[in-house]
Parts: structure tokens; C-alpha cells; sequence
């Protein structure tokens, strides 16, 4: 019922834009993991000096499998560094250390927008299981609201893509700040890497928008049209 080649004609944009975007990332990290910062600090070790430095009381740092998983968890308080970034003393590692110091800082502060995201997590949890089955059933039975319904509850998905925006880029503007003002990167080049790799890493959630917007907006035409037809 929902795949069609219109779904293509939304989605294949969609589908090239992360692509290219992950292989920007990719290619920025690979790049900027083999320069190494003068200050010799790895990523685990330049967390802790940011957390000390900003007084991040309670905020621990462990490490976690995988690679780029690197995440801030606001339940536990904790800062999870996969082994690339917690054990290299990179350019590429100390920036995407810091970006997660800075969303434990926003954490502290009570930041506004990272607040609004984690309230939408259940929201989101919950839409993107329940959008498409009232989308499927009011389409079944030709009940255009319930289907309206869906697509509303589904619009949830892009909401919180759009709520993530902010709250990335606010973390990755806090990074190259605690990053300058604490020593960890001393040189231009330094410099210039931390920006790329942050940079880089910012585009993959416009890329996420996006794709939650076109896939929105296919649904919308699947109940638009039928109610049409």
C-alpha cells in the first residue's frame, strides 16, 4: 500500500543526500584522526579536562563498542566514547569529545531546546509505530480523518529531527570554544580540523530533516490522494 515509485520520486533525494553525507563524515574523520593535537591529550583525557574546567559535577566518562557511537546519556550523567575517539589523541577525537562535553554543559544549564527534544523521545517512540498503522486502517476502512490522524501522529518524527538542530549545533558552537579556551587545540590547523569534523558532522542532521520531511510528505500525499480519488 505505502511503497509505489512515487515513493521513490520523494525519497531517492533523500537517499543520495545521507549518502553523501555519510561519506562526508566519514572521509572528515578518517582525515583528522591521523593528525594529531599538539596538546597529546586524547578524547577520554580532554573530557576530563573539560569536565573539571566547566565544573560539570557527577558527569563520568566511559567507553562504549562501536565505531562514532560516541553519545552524552542526560539519565546517568554520563559521557559513552567509543574507542577511536576515548583513545586517540587526534584532532578528530578531542572535537567530537568535546561536542558531547558540550551537550552534558547544556544538560547543566537546564538548556531550553535539549530539554524539548528529550520530551519528544516518547512522543517520537510511540508516533513512529502508531502514524502508519491509522494511516493503513483509516485508508482500509475509508476513514479519511483517522488516516489524517496518522499522518499528524507520524509529523512527529519530523518535528524532533527539526528540535535536534539547535541543540547539535549549540553543542558542536560550545566544543570549538572549550576547546581554544582550555588549550586542548593550540595551532590553526587545529583549528580548521575541528571545525570540518563538527561541521561535517552537523550536515547528517539536515540530512535527517529532510528525509523525515519528504517521507512525511509522501504519506500526506497517500491520504491526500486517496481522499481525492
Amino acid at each position: 500500500m505505502f511503497f509505489s515509485p512515487t515513493y521513490l520520486i520523494y525519497m531517492i533525494p533523500a537517499f543520495i543526500l545521507m549518502g553523501l553525507t555519510s561519506w562526508y563524515v566519514k572521509s572528515a574523520y578518517n582525515k583528522w584522526s591521523r593528525v594529531p593535537v599538539q596538546s597529546r591529550l586524547t578524547g577520554a583525557q580532554a573530557a576530563q579536562r573539560l569536565i573539571s574546567s566547566g565544573g560539570l559535577v557527577g558527569v563520568q566518562v566511559q567507553g562504549v563498542g562501536g565505531n562514532l557511537t560516541d553519545h552524552y546519556d542526560p539519565r546517568n550523567k554520563t559521557l559513552f566514547l567509543s574507542p577511536g575517539v576515548g583513545n586517540g589523541a587526534s584532532v578528530a577525537s578531542v572535537a567530537i569529545a568535546a561536542h558531547e562535553l558540550g551537550h552534558a554543559q547544556q544538560d547543566a544549564e537546564g538548556y531550553f531546546p535539549l530539554q524539548f527534544r528529550s520530551a519528544l523521545v516518547p512522543i517520537v517512540n510511540i508516533g513512529s509505530n502508531l502514524g502508519w498503522i491509522l494511516i493503513m486502517i483509516g485508508l482500509f476502512i475509508r476513514w479519511t480523518e483517522l488516516a489524517w490522524m496518522g499522518v499528524l501522529v507520524f509529523a512527529g518524527g519530523a518535528v524532533f529531527a527539526l528540535a535536534t538542530l539547535p541543540v547539535e549545533f549549540n553543542a558542536s558552537a560550545r566544543a570549538k570554544q572549550l576547546l581554544v579556551q582550555t588549550g586542548i587545540i593550540q595551532t590553526e590547523e587545529e583549528r580548521r580540523g575541528v571545525n570540518n569534523v563538527l561541521n561535517a558532522a552537523a550536515l547528517t542532521y539536515v540530512a535527517g530533516l529532510v528525509t523525515a520531511v519528504l517521507q512525511l510528505l509522501y504519506y500526506a500525499s497517500i491520504v491526500g490522494g486517496r481522499r481525492r480519488s
